[in-house]
């Protein structure tokens, strides 16, 4: 719309996970043959093996309790000397996998095997650590990773484990979308999140489970990388699927549209409902409306039914 308005050519470098329906995205952009590049989910630098295991349990935290034992075997089984980077959904929950991580290594009679450094060093290290859990982890190689810690603490962890000096390191899924922390193995300790608004847990976007899984593998230290994802028994088809099939992209302009159209009449592109309309139709919103109507709760694609909902919706 914008190119057809200043009699430009605009140019898009767009940049995403696998796509089901990349074509839509490409034709909507204007991109030809050659402008589009599409790979399956299982195409990265370093190969990634991917374990799924579901867990019963009606109740949240007893169910998270049983991960951590078989979290431990994980350990000892993908990446016994290889760094390890666990993700949880709270700050509560890297305390406590931590520590049955720490009671699993004692009762193994192997508590220091996740510390590499020397025992002055760690001392050194433990002197400047304010947060009591995070000291007590890292004893035993063991970091934490949240919003909770002092800035200190917290680059002193990512330091430490970047450096291999401690192998472990037990994080809430914020991290996946920060620091770069490369793992050989990644667990995810349950795809749920305590959502406050809505006072029950809810599952992390699929989107947040792949860079998760992305964290695993690192470019010129691995071969391969190893996810191992826990999640609920019931839900334990719906990743097995969805983790290995690119996912097709929908618009949510039409739960945004006032915001848009606020913004486009101050900008002077729209100036009476017809304008509007014709707005829509450049949109990918309009493309995929189209080919997918009963996501937009649209009955058929006939002319006036379109031309109706069209009109509804600016109105």
């Amino acid at each position: 719309y914008i190119s057809s308005q200043t009699q430009r050519n605009v140019r898009f470098v767009g940049l995403s996970t696998a796509l089901a329906n990349a074509q839509d995205l490409a034709d909507w952009l204007g991109i030809g043959p050659l402008g589009l590049f599409n790979f399956k989910p299982s195409v990265r630098p370093v190969p990634l093996e991917c374990h799924i295991q579901g867990y019963p349990g009606k109740f949240y935290c007893p169910r998270m309790a049983t991960m951590n034992k078989p979290s431990y075997a994980a350990i000892q089984m993908h990446s016994p000397t290889k760094p390890v980077l666990v993700f949880v959904s709270s700050r509560r929950q890297t305390r406590l996998t931590a520590l049955d991580l720490i009671t699993f290594a004692v009762a193994d009679e192997r508590p220091r095997q996740w510390v590499h450094m020397s025992e002055g060093e760690l001392e050194e290290v433990l002197g400047g650590i304010k947060d009591a859990s995070l000291r007590h982890t890292l004893q035993f190689g063991i970091g934490l990773h949240h919003a909770g810690l002092n800035d200190r603490d917290r680059s002193t962890v990512e330091r430490l484990y970047v450096e291999c000096k401690i192998q472990v390191l037990v994080a809430t899924s914020t991290l996946a979308w920060g620091v770069n922390t490369p793992a050989h193995l990644v667990i995810i300790k349950g795809t749920e999140f305590y959502d406050a608004p809505t006072k029950r847990y809810v599952d992390f976007p699929i989107t947040d489970v792949l860079q998760m899984m992305g964290r695993a593998g690192r470019p010129q230290y691995d071969r391969h990388g190893v996810a191992v994802i826990m999640v609920h028994e019931p839900k334990k088809q719906f990743y097995k699927r969805f983790l290995y099939e690119p996912f097709p992209v929908e618009s949510s302009l039409h739960n945004q549209v006032a915001d848009h159209f606020n913004a486009e009449v101050v900008a002077g592109t729209i100036g009476s409902r017809q304008d509007a309309i014709d707005y829509l139709t450049w949109t990918y919103f309009f493309r995929r409306l189209l080919q997918n109507p009963s996501y937009y709760d649209l009955e058929d694609t006939r002319s006036e039914t379109v031309n109706t909902y069209m009109t509804e919706l600016v109105e």
